[in-house]
């Protein structure tokens, strides 16, 4: 793996080369800097003031080069301007077609700059980091806190693309007014807008929303998967590759995630009286329920290892263990056996393909169409999650046939038996194995398990609480002065190893830094919050409403169905008009009231409480769950975006957890009786949610 120095001088423009940030130059730096601390040579007071002064002078560079840049596009424009206007007293078609192609020639020489730019900010977030695990000291907040506000920020000029909007409004304009339009004299600012058909504007305004980390519904919604895009943007002269891949087979995979989905949430309303009928309590909905997630624990791994190899083979025998465990889930009431019920939801989850539905649109969807794979991934998901509880609200329904007995509580098993039986024969006959590229050595290439982590951000390892030996630093980093293609990025290792993927789950553990670990904090708050809303759901509101199943899966099918629409208008407007990190404070922040507005406290406990709190904590963990996987693939390293033991995993396993805790929870609260399984259910959702946003606070001006 070719290490990000190596990768960010192949990426740079040729004749620019002298304007970018010299990556160099500064890790250089750094280590000198750790030599004299180390030796009482310099002092901390002094290498902060002179690496902030060298950082400003690299950033004030870039960007006086940029302003330049776009004085020297401003007056191309201008130019074709007057030509423009000479053309419209005199139309002359070939020389409206030459102009469109001068507009064109702009409009690359911006998709440059605007590559330009890009490289900048990756390279300058990851020497602040740098600087920042060799020191043990949060140069990053310091920096930014107070850098990025200040009216004469010369940072925001390299975040937030200050002054290229107007090139690119100029530009987009100027190539729809030379559309044909067949007679109309509506512009680019008339509503509804006229599609433009040129791809060079797709190409800029995709530039620009990287650069800003704008986004939009089908961008945000995608987020959800944790499947992201290369750490460094493309060469502007590489085309991208028309890469095939077969429409069924990730049709499959998505049914396959709606399948799975339906299954986890159709049992839900019935657990409860399923339990009480096989002599249980009702509580015990909570092991019912999540049984199937403990077992998710240990399939995740095996599925993401042996998606390395395959995927039709996983998904085949993630169909069979499915249907043995939904036959044994309705079983198990004729059986008259807890266990039964209880090792059928095992089966269930061991037979979890999420890791291979994934890993199968980060490995065989052509970039071009991966955002909308990702996020029909994430939109199988919610829906199966919403049509869950909606059909076990439909199979009210009692009779026997034979010995076996079908009523409300063994239809939800037989009817995914019925449709896992169903996926696997369409699976057997329309799955066609991907082929995989063979490297030189005839080993199997592994291809990205989760996408390749956006920016590559963090270093790999955990930060060190000062600073490392110049000794151990010139043993492993090798020689500063060597040539430039020998750099390597993680300089507590050799550069072969500090490409690697993490090789188990404690290795993985190792590579997380405080940022990665509050995001992932965050992750499991919102999850484990979310499993006790909708777990207790059935038990709740019976023992305080007297709700019947139907009105149970009418309540969990309404505030499943609202994911589509909060990521519409999150993604659409929302993330537009804020940063990531105001929005997760924000998010976190509103899931804590709606925690605290659930509490039965004195007063009467009434519906309208509990389902305009349960809507509130709900909707805000949904907008949470977008915005903090989006940081998180930001601030993850790199080494965790490859291999069976990738950031997808690690957030997935944190998210398992926390339903397994959520739903252990339950059962164990129900000990103390209904009357205070409410509070005592909500009492640790509570605490972990203050603690996250205590945390979010203290690493907020590093998810920058």
């Amino acid at each position: 793996m070719v290490a990000f120095g190596k990768k960010l001088k192949d990426r740079q423009i040729q004749e620019w080369q002298g304007y970018y940030i010299n990556y160099k130059l500064m890790k250089k730096r750094v280590r000198q800097y750790s030599r004299q601390i180390e030796v009482g040579a310099q002092d901390r007071r002094h290498v902060l003031k002179d690496f902030s002064r060298m950082l400003d002078n690299q950033i004030e560079k870039i960007v006086l080069f940029v302003l330049e840049q776009q004085g020297v596009l401003a007056s191309r424009i201008s130019k074709l301007g007057e030509w423009q206007e000479a053309l419209q007293e005199q139309p002359d078609l070939s020389q409206i077609s030459e102009l469109r192609e001068a507009y064109r020639a702009v409009g690359q020489d911006l998709l440059k700059l605007l590559y330009f730019v890009e490289i900048n900010a990756i390279g300058l977030r990851k020497i602040l980091k740098k600087f920042d695990k060799r020191f043990g000291y949060r140069f990053t907040d310091y920096y930014v806190k107070t850098r990025a506000n200040h009216p004469y920020s010369q940072l925001q000029q390299i975040f937030k693309h200050v002054g290229i909007g107007a090139v690119v409004g100029a530009i987009s304009r100027n190539l729809g007014d030379l559309q044909d339009r067949q007679g109309s004299y509506l512009s680019i600012y008339d509503q509804p807008p006229l599609p433009l058909q040129d791809p060079i504007i797709d190409s800029i305004k995709a530039a620009v929303d990287r650069l800003t980390h704008s986004t939009n519904f089908l961008n945000f919604l995608a987020q959800h998967a944790l499947i992201m895009q290369d750490e460094l943007p493309a060469p502007v002269e590489e085309e991208a590759k028309d890469q095939k891949y077969h429409f069924m087979s990730l049709l499959l995979n998505l049914v396959n995630t709606f399948l799975y989905m339906v299954n986890t949430y159709i049992i839900v309303p019935t657990a409860d009286d399923y339990a009480m009928s096989l002599g249980a309590a009702a509580t015990v909905c909570g092991v019912i329920i999540g049984a199937m997630a403990v077992a998710q624990i240990f399939s995740s791994v095996y599925f993401s290892a042996w998606s390395n190899k395959s995927y039709f083979r996983p998904l085949i025998f993630s169909s069979i263990v499915l249907l043995v465990g939904n036959a044994m889930y309705a079983l198990a009431y004729d059986l008259d056996s807890i266990a039964v019920l209880l090792v059928g939801r095992l089966f269930c989850g061991l037979g979890s393909a999420r890791a291979v539905n994934r890993r199968y649109i980060s490995d065989c969807v052509p970039l071009k169409i991966r955002m909308q794979a990702s996020a029909g991934f994430v939109s199988a998901s919610a829906l199966g999650m919403a049509c869950g509880p909606a059909l076990a609200g439909l199979l009210q329904f009692d009779f026997k046939i034979y010995k076996l007995t079908f009523n409300q509580d063994t239809l939800p098993g037989w009817v995914m038996t019925l449709a896992w039986l169903l996926y696997l024969i369409w699976l057997w006959i329309s799955f066609k194995e991907p082929v995989r590229e063979v490297e030189a050595n005839g080993t199997t290439e592994k291809s990205n398990a989760a996408g390749t982590a956006g920016n590559d951000e963090l270093e790999n390892g955990v930060k060190q609480p000062l600073l490392i030996s110049s000794r151990n630093s010139e043993e492993k980093e090798g020689d500063e002065d060597g040539d430039q293609d020998q750099e390597f990025d993680d300089g507590e290792e050799t550069p072969g190893e500090s490409r690697k993927p993490a090789t188990s789950l404690a290795s993985a553990y190792r590579l997380l830094t405080p940022s990665v670990k509050v995001q992932l904090l965050i992750y499991f708050m919102l999850k484990y919050a979310m499993e006790i809303l909708v777990s207790e759901s059935s038990v709740i509101t019976t023992y305080y409403f007297n709700w019947s199943t139907t009105a149970v899966a009418i309540f969990l099918f309404c505030i499943g169905l609202t994911v589509l629409p909060v990521n519409i208008i999150v993604g659409s407007y929302i993330s537009n008009m804020f940063e990531d990190r105001q929005i997760l404070l924000a998010s976190e922040i509103m899931v804590c009231i709606g925690i605290l507005l659930s509490f039965h406290v004195i007063i009467q406990y009434t519906v309208p409480q509990y389902v305009i709190s349960g809507l509130i904590m709900f909707v805000s963990a949904e907008v949470l769950e977008g915005v903090n996987l989006s940081l998180l693939s930001r601030v993850m390293s790199s080494r965790l975006s490859r291999g069976t033991y990738n950031g997808g995993l690690l957030s997935t396993e944190a998210g398992t957890i926390a339903r397994v805790i959520a739903d252990a929870t339950i059962t164990l609260a129900g000990y103390l009786g209904d009357k205070l399984l409410l509070n005592v259910t909500l009492l640790p959702s509570l605490l972990i949610c203050i603690g996250s946003i205590i945390a979010t606070i203290f690493t907020y001006n590093t998810l920058y």
